[in-house]
């Protein structure tokens, strides 16, 4: 988000982006998703609903490299099977007026995700209310956030430009996962990434939760262009895939005092929500280490046996308390 400067007179909203088109999110489903609580990249206390004590000792059956490679693998045959399906997107962007607590300004666009006749992917804005936020102007990297770095894959050809620390294991609500610290190791000019924590499933070594922020800000006086942090949410659709259904951004930005204007805090919040993924290709093929990618099997790969977790649990990996997040929950087989 880049600044509208506070002045005496307050001046128009910049809004061309915004008309010519682009689209703000892609869509997934989640029929349990409603919006969620206040977010905030500071660590909560231990102990939080749904989040069991952080065990930080290793894994017993598998090397952290091996579970890094294996996520990494996983999560290349996600993103291509989430190519192949069709899903609504849902944005809402408010500006938040801290004194009444309640939206002065908001931006919102349904977006569904389609194949045209002849196979082709394209998107389908279905609803676009006049955009009245006036406090910021949202910029590229807004719109590029929220198409790649909210609903964060990180695939194995993009594993090297991360830095990856195994902080432990961690239950989050029926699923146990393996929680590491991602951060990139260099900011590239023009790239964009995703720093702060990730929640992998043990089972099916799939991301399934996300705490952080898209980097870098833009700090250059005149120039600046903030985001606040979020949290993504994952389901499991389909027999394994688990794609993100929900992500919640709460923050102030701090914009600095430009010549002529007055400092400017601005409390933003936004909600993405990707609803109805129905798979297009019914005759698809998923493959995964050269072969084709069947359902997962729960007992290929088992939770790796956690000790009795230490009585000090680091509070650090939590995100912030969520009463109205999804639950991270695996589906119940169907009946054959």
């Amino acid at each position: 988000m880049s600044s509208t400067p506070m002045r005496r007179k307050s001046r128009p909203l910049r809004t061309t982006f915004l008309a010519a088109g682009v689209v703000l999110f892609s869509s997934l489903s989640a029929k349990a998703v409603s919006a969620i609580g206040l977010l905030s990249p500071i660590a909560v206390a231990a102990g939080q609903a749904g989040f069991g004590p952080l065990d930080p000792t290793p894994p017993s059956n598998l090397t952290v490299d091996q579970i890094i490679q294996k996520f990494g693998e996983r999560e290349a045959a996600f993103a291509k099977a989430r190519d192949q399906y069709t899903f609504r997107q849902t944005v809402k962007v408010d500006t938040i007026d801290d004194d009444s607590g309640k939206p002065d300004g908001e931006y919102q666009q349904v977006t569904d995700i389609v194949f045209s006749d002849s196979g082709a992917r394209t998107e389908h804005v279905v609803f676009a209310p006049a955009n009245t936020i006036q406090k910021v102007i949202m910029t590229e990297n807004d719109f590029n956030d929220i198409e790649h770095r909210l609903p964060f894959v990180l695939t194995t050809p993009e594993l090297p430009e991360y830095d990856l620390t195994y902080l432990g294991r961690q239950k989050v609500d029926d699923i146990d996962t393996f929680v590491f610290d991602c951060r990139p190791k260099t900011l590239e000019k023009g790239k964009r990434y995703f720093q702060g924590k990730v929640w992998v499933d043990q089972q099916e070594f799939e991301i399934v939760l996300i705490n952080g922020k898209a980097v870098p800000d833009i700090l250059r006086r005149g120039h600046e262009d903030l985001s606040p942090p979020y949290t993504t949410y994952y389901q499991e659709v389909d027999g394994g895939n688990w794609f993100p259904v929900y992500t919640k951004a709460d923050g102030v930005l701090h914009f600095p005092a430009q010549q002529g204007a007055l400092a400017n805090d601005v409390h933003l919040r936004y909600v993405v929500k990707y609803e109805d993924y129905k798979r297009f290709h019914a005759k698809s093929r998923i493959i995964y280490n050269g072969e084709d990618l069947p359902p997962a099997d729960p007992k290929a790969n088992p939770p790796a046996a956690a000790p009795a977790p230490p009585a000090d649990s680091s509070p650090a990996a939590l995100p912030p308390p969520d009463p109205d997040a999804p639950a991270l929950t695996r589906p119940a087989p169907k009946p054959h």
